[in-house]
């Protein structure tokens, strides 16, 4: 699986950084992946939340058991599903493959910030839609751009930080060098 997943890494890779050169001098090599690889997965997931919204649930709630999804909420959670399988690769394999942290923790640490931005995105929906009357695709498309800068900043410092290279004493202090030679043990 893992060599399938690099396999399309290595497609996608030198697509983006075709691009590179136009923005070296505006960005580093791996903020230009996380904006392309973001606006990416957004229009994905937009474009998600749109046929789901007017094809899929044709603007009426989605009736499940016992509840009911208002169609805008049911349409987010589905575009929801999509951009976090889509966007954790990106993340993951794309922009911070520099990371050292285990994947199942990225991947942990990735939901919980989903998760988050999910909640952020659901009230500002929410508000946008129920208390302003403003047509749910705009509203969802002004909710991203609040959720995309929250996203990055999460990411980058908490669900693919990078771990600093452990650093060693290079030589021992007085205190561990005495007890080391054998001075004063009988």
């Amino acid at each position: 699986m893992r060599q399938h997943l690099h396999s399309v890494r290595d497609r996608i890779l030198p697509l983006i950084d075709f691009f590179y050169p136009m923005f070296r001098r505006i960005m580093p090599l791996q903020t230009f992946r996380y904006a392309v690889s973001g606006a990416g997965n957004t229009f994905l997931g937009l474009l998600a939340y749109y046929i789901t919204y007017k094809f899929i649930l044709r603007g009426q709630d989605f009736h499940f058991g016992f509840y009911a999804l208002k169609s805008h909420v049911a349409a987010l959670a589905a575009s929801f599903i999509l951009s976090f399988l889509v966007g954790f690769f990106l993340m993951k394999y794309v922009v911070f493959d520099d990371s050292k942290i285990r994947g199942r923790v990225q991947l942990f640490r990735y939901l919980l910030v989903c998760v988050f931005n999910l909640t952020v995105n659901l009230v500002l929906l929410k508000f946008l839609v129920e208390a302003c009357g403003i047509y749910p695709v705009f509203a969802q498309i002004g909710t991203t751009v609040v959720v995309v800068l929250l996203s990055y900043l999460a990411q980058r410092h908490f669900s693919f930080k990078r771990v600093p290279e452990p650093t060693y004493l290079e030589d021992e202090g007085p205190d561990l060098k005495s007890s080391s030679d054998g001075g004063g043990g009988e």
